[in-house]
């Protein structure tokens, strides 16, 4: 049944994105609700707790503000489209696990086990290329393939890590990027270069770091003959590869030609792919119980994430024009005209504060998002979008409670601020330095 109300949600925002309604606008908030309390029954304690507080103390917000029902309306509208985005994009996964791909990878990995540096840059550009449409199912993907070969907790954590979080800045299937330009009107086409030029930038001092750390702790010095991959196997990289870039190519196309907003365009994308590759491919037999799987399986184990990024949302939108919220805009424009460096690091502080006791970014980033105007900073829309979303993937690395590093913390063995801070701290304190200069010169 909750995955019959979550799908219906998905559609139905759809339909009013496209036809627009007032009563069809209420019926979805209604709908959302009832999904919202559906994954609540279901959701594990900790994300429930947290749900439900941050749910709570949002429509406590509205109420105080006088704007009630239609405030908790136009927040949960506001980040219904994130919500549709991580239901549907799995889907993209189908072609993927369907056309062989996966297999292919592991293979791969599974030969660069007697070399460390080309296995962590096979690990990290794997989650650089798989992220942008798996999302944390990348990561789980992986260490399937890697967890028979007893890898060092310390590298499994650190290339983890490096490859997800990359994503996060750039890939127009994450709700970070969604969210942060959606909020500041950013173009996805406009962002996507700077996007994936910090991103390749993260990529490269991940690795250099690695190689460092390796010379330092050796890992293997066996060696053994390197398998070549076969034609057949090659070829499937190659179209792995292109596959990518073409979903990321037709996205820029149809943006540039109906203007429509990114999100929406990802979400469709999300169904039709599946669908259009069982139609070229004559797998339908093959397709549709994955999809009988996605519904019954997949949708319904998305409880903590419904729940987060609801109440999440509801929270960053019901914060906009509080007092609160209005002393801290205050705070960090003066510090914008003063130095952008101390407004920078003012607002990495403000969100690790805030996520490092479990609240989700898209409460802090997405109340930044709205609360800040960037012709008051004296700065553009685009840097101040890199800014957030450098942020994000920051928190999303060091922060114990992100979905990353729970998941990672739970492969590894290692404790959560075991696998941010201690494995990952130098490579996040030297990105964030590098991203802060290159923003400077943007904004």
């Amino acid at each position: 049944m909750r995955s019959y109300l979550i799908l219906t949600m998905c559609g139905l925002f759809l339909i009013q994105y496209f036809i627009p309604s007032h009563w069809l606008q209420y019926l979805v908030v209604g709908i959302s609700l009832l999904a919202f309390i559906g994954s609540a029954v279901n959701a594990d304690s900790f994300p429930r707790m947290l749900g439900l507080l941050m749910m709570g103390i949002g429509i406590i917000i509205e109420f105080n503000k006088g704007d009630g029902l239609d405030g908790i309306s136009k927040g949960i509208l506001l980040i219904l489209p994130l919500l549709c985005l991580i239901t549907l994009a799995p889907l993209l996964s189908l072609p993927l696990r369907l056309g062989g791909y996966f297999e292919t990878i592991a293979f791969l990995l599974r030969n660069l086990l007697y070399q460390p540096k080309k296995l962590y840059a096979g690990i990290t550009g794997t989650l650089f290329l798989l992220s942008p449409i798996l999302n944390l199912g990348s990561v789980r993907i992986i260490n399937e393939f890697l967890k028979d070969l007893k890898l060092p907790p310390a590298m499994s954590a650190k290339s983890y890590l490096v490859g997800f979080s990359t994503s996060v800045m750039w890939s127009p299937y994450f709700a970070s990027v969604s969210l942060v330009l959606y909020y500041l009107k950013v173009p996805f086409n406009d962002y996507i270069i700077y996007g994936i030029g910090l991103s390749l930038l993260s990529l490269l001092v991940g690795n250099l770091l690695f190689y460092i750390w390796e010379r330092r702790h050796p890992l293997c010095k066996d060696s053994i003959k390197e398998v070549n991959l076969e034609k057949g196997q090659r070829n499937q990289l190659i179209k792995l590869i292109l596959f990518v870039l073409m979903l990321m190519t037709t996205c820029l196309i149809v943006e540039s030609i109906t203007h429509w907003s990114m999100v929406v365009i990802v979400c469709l994308f999300s169904v039709i792919v599946p669908l259009l590759y069982g139609l070229l491919t004559k797998t339908w037999r093959e397709i549709i119980p994955q999809l009988v799987d996605f519904r019954d399986h997949t949708v319904p184990m998305m409880n903590n994430e419904i729940m987060l990024f609801m109440s999440a949302g509801l929270l960053g939108y019901a914060m906009k024009g509080t007092e609160v919220a209005n002393q801290i805009g205050s705070l960090l424009t003066i510090l914008a005209h003063q130095s952008f460096l101390l407004f920078a690091i003012a607002i990495m502080i403000i969100v690790l504060a805030v996520t490092y006791i479990g609240i989700h970014q898209i409460a802090a980033v997405g109340a930044l998002a709205m609360q800040l105007n960037a012709q008051d900073l004296g700065i553009s829309n685009l840097a101040l979008a890199m800014l957030l979303l450098l942020t994000w993937s920051i928190s999303t690395a060091l922060s114990p409670f992100s979905g990353l590093n729970l998941m990672v913390s739970r492969f590894v063995g290692i404790s959560g601020i075991g696998v941010g801070l201690r494995s990952n701290g130098l490579h996040v304190s030297i990105v964030a330095i590098l991203g802060i200069v290159v923003i400077s010169f943007i904004g």
